[in-house]
């Protein structure tokens, strides 16, 4: 799908950013921006509502890892992203406390850090994290979000010159938990950024992970994997803006659905812009509809501004269990329910492999098995 001239572009679309929640309407779900989301299901995150409740952060560093407290005045706090919609404002305006992670120039961390949210009730809670990885560092973190909860935050991943990120997030909320994060990665002068969004829980999850560069020979990966079972919504919008030479980008997100009224949103925006000359970029969106009533919405966006890039395409399907495969292997005597398993797990094993925790990967698969067995 490419760009709809009808339409707004996604450059104009994406230009609106500010730190003040009145700067931004009380959606109506008639924006485009809002429009596949149920603002009813919200409870109130879109309408300023007050924080009433507390998400508990625990961070496990790595010995490597220097982790702070910190107040709203702290200077690190907003630099690399700027809300971009009302709730990511409210998050913005309303957090008390931030954390900030911080990973020492040239240091490579000698085990992942994991830091985990915890909700503990129904009450509302917003948040803000910062990581910062210094000129040519190394780390791998893990973002494990649990527990009952209606939390707004935003994530940012500040990325120095020659470092390397990789980033797993774990929605595994609690069936009853509503979660609208925003999640954005700086990159620097060849700074490396691989990112993992795995989203299994939760009434309605909304996450909008973006990525922007500051130096050319920026190389980000976006990955993701989600399970949406009978009235969950899970919601993944993301955007990829090149505004700098000779950088990269690769995104893939699959999902499976099963159940009455599971609902997932995927839109994938790039933004090439005039002065990224040299970008080569790819986006892909696959979709499992496993029963009736499974919906996806599947849109990848792509703006080219120059005639001078490397690479620049985009996919997305959705659409149903290969009847190939399950005959082939029905017919070698495996039964229907083992061949379907079979299946999905080959639908997902791909981006499966790219979880290099071997903890959590197998957490990962335990959970769609789970899921499977419903």
């Amino acid at each position: 799908m490419g760009l709809d001239t009808a339409v707004k572009p996604l450059s104009t679309l994406h230009e609106r950013a500010s730190y003040d929640v009145a700067d931004f309407a009380v959606p109506t779900g008639r924006e485009e921006e809002w429009r596949f989301t149920p603002l009813s299901r919200l409870r109130g995150l879109h309408e300023g509502v007050a924080a009433s409740a507390n998400v508990t952060v625990h961070v496990d560093a790595a010995p490597e890892v220097t982790v702070e407290t910190v107040g709203r005045d702290d200077a690190r706090l907003g630099r690399a992203y700027v809300p971009a919609d009302r709730v990511s404002a409210q998050a913005y305006a309303s957090f008390e406390k931030a954390t900030v992670i911080t990973v020492a120039r040239e240091a490579v961390t000698s085990a992942p850090t994991v830091v985990t949210f915890t909700g503990s009730g129904t009450g509302t809670a917003y948040g803000h994290t910062v990581v910062r990885l210094e000129p040519m560092a190394e780390a791998v973190v893990v973002l494990d979000h649990r527990g009952s909860a209606v939390y707004a935050d935003n994530v940012e991943f500040v990325v120095g010159e020659g470092a390397t990120l990789k980033v797993v997030s774990l929605q595994d909320w609690a069936d009853d938990a509503v979660h609208v994060s925003h999640h954005h990665a700086q990159l620097a002068k060849d700074a490396v950024f691989r990112g993992f969004v795995v989203t299994l829980g939760g009434d309605l999850v909304r996450l909008s992970p973006s990525v922007s560069y500051t130096g050319p020979g920026g190389d980000a990966e976006l990955n993701g994997l989600y399970f949406v079972d009978a009235g969950q919504h899970l919601e993944h919008r993301l955007l990829v803006d090149h505004s700098t030479p000779d950088c990269r980008s690769n995104v893939d997100y699959r999902g499976a659905l099963q159940g009455a009224d599971a609902h997932a949103v995927w839109i994938g925006d790039v933004i090439i812009r005039v002065e990224a000359e040299g970008t080569d970029t790819y986006e892909l969106n696959r979709n499992l509809l496993l029963t009736d009533g499974a919906r996806a919405d599947s849109v990848p966006n792509l703006e080219i501004l120059t005639g001078e890039v490397a690479g620049a395409g985009h996919a997305s399907t959705s659409g149903r269990l290969d009847d190939e495969h399950i005959f082939y292997l029905r017919s070698r005597g495996i039964s229907f329910e083992d061949a379907r398993r079979l299946v999905i797990r080959g639908f997902f094993a791909q981006l499966l492999e790219k979880i290099e925790i071997p903890e959590l990967r197998e957490r990962v698969l335990a959970r769609v098995e789970a899921e499977l067995e419903k």
